[in-house]
C-alpha cells in the first residue's frame, strides 16, 4: 500500500491568486512604461510628419517642430507652430505609427488643435442669455418663458384664482369687500361698470384689478420689481455725477411726472427737455434720492 505524503507548504510563500495578481500587476506597468516612453523609430520621423502637414494646411503655415507625444505602443503625435493669421496659439498635430518589428513608419492622421494659449471663441451660450439692452430693434419679438421669475399671473376673475395670487391664499372677506366698495365710491368714472357687477363682491374685486391694471395674464412679480428699481437706480441714480452736481432732488421739481404702481414713492418720469433724463424714469428722492439735473424752480 502506497501512501501519498503532503509536502508542507511554507508559510512565507504567497498563494496562486497573489501570484497571478503580481503576474497582471508587471504586465501592466511594462506596457505603461512602453507606453509613456516614445518610440525611436516613430520619434524621428519628423520630416515625414512636417511634410504631411505642410500637405494639409497652406503653404508657408507649418512652422517649428514644437514636441512631441507618445500616444501608444509605436504611436507618436508631432506638433508643429501654426503660422497662419487668426491661428495663434494652435499646432498642427500629425500621428506617426509603425507595425511591430516593421522598420517603415506611416502616417496615421493630420490635424490642427489648439495649444495651451490658443486664441479661442468663447463657450456657447444660449440666446436667451447672449441678449443684453439695446439688441432688440423694430420688430424684433422676445418671448418670455413660462417660469419667467420677473412675472406672476395676475387677476383673470375666475371662479378659481391662480395657485400663487393673494386671493387663492386669502379668500376676500367681508373686510375687504367693505374696503373694495369703498375705493369704488371714489371712481366716479367708472361708476356704470361698478353698478353692473354681482352681489358677492368679486365684480367689484375684478373692477378695482382693472382700475389698478392687474387684468392681464401675467404681470410684474416682486422679484421683477426689484429688479426694475436695480436697473433705474444704477442708470439714474443718486450716485451719477450729474445727480451728485444737482442742487436739490425730484422731489420737489416741477418737471417729475409721478408714475402709478408700487413704485411710485421711489420713481417717476423726468419731463424736463433740456436734462439728459428726459423722458427717463428717475427717482424722486424719497427713498432713494435722485435729483434731477434740472429743476422746474431754477
Amino acid at each position: 500500500m502506497v501512501r501519498s505524503v503532503r509536502r508542507p507548504v511554507p508559510r512565507n510563500r504567497p498563494s496562486a491568486s497573489v501570484r497571478r495578481r503580481r503576474r497582471e500587476a508587471r504586465l501592466v506597468s511594462a506596457a505603461t512604461t512602453r507606453s509613456r516612453t516614445p518610440d525611436r523609430l516613430c520619434a524621428e520621423a519628423v520630416d515625414l510628419a512636417r511634410k504631411a502637414a505642410e500637405e494639409a494646411a497652406a503653404p508657408g503655415v507649418v512652422g517649428e517642430h514644437v514636441s512631441l507625444v507618445s500616444e501608444g505602443d509605436r504611436v507618436v503625435t508631432h506638433f508643429f507652430e501654426c503660422q497662419e493669421a487668426g491661428y495663434r496659439g494652435w499646432r498642427w498635430a500629425v500621428t506617426v505609427t509603425r507595425a511591430s518589428r516593421a522598420k517603415n513608419v506611416t502616417l496615421d492622421e493630420t490635424v490642427l488643435l489648439p495649444g495651451p494659449d490658443a486664441l479661442l471663441a468663447p463657450e456657447w451660450v444660449p440666446w436667451s442669455e447672449r441678449l443684453r439692452p439695446g439688441d432688440m430693434g423694430p420688430g424684433d419679438l422676445l418671448p418670455t418663458e413660462a417660469e419667467d421669475l420677473r412675472l406672476e399671473p395676475g387677476y383673470s376673475g375666475e371662479d378659481e384664482p391662480p395657485p400663487n395670487s393673494v386671493l387663492a391664499e386669502h379668500p376676500p372677506t367681508h373686510d375687504l369687500v367693505e374696503l373694495v366698495e369703498a375705493e369704488d365710491a371714489e371712481l366716479t368714472d367708472r361708476r356704470p361698470a361698478i353698478e353692473a357687477t354681482t352681489d358677492n363682491g368679486r365684480g367689484r374685486i375684478a373692477a378695482l384689478a382693472e382700475e389698478l391694471g392687474m387684468r392681464r395674464a401675467r404681470v410684474l412679480s416682486r422679484y421683477g420689481l426689484h429688479a426694475a428699481a436695480d436697473r433705474w437706480e444704477e442708470s439714474y441714480g443718486a450716485k451719477t455725477p450729474m445727480a451728485q452736481a444737482a442742487p436739490a432732488s425730484c422731489e420737489s421739481c416741477g418737471f417729475l411726472v409721478p408714475i402709478a404702481g408700487s413704485l411710485r414713492q421711489a420713481f417717476g418720469i423726468c419731463a424736463n427737455e433740456f436734462s439728459p433724463a428726459d423722458g427717463r424714469v428717475v427717482s424722486n428722492g424719497v427713498r432713494l434720492r435722485r435729483p434731477l439735473g434740472g429743476r422746474g424752480d431754477a
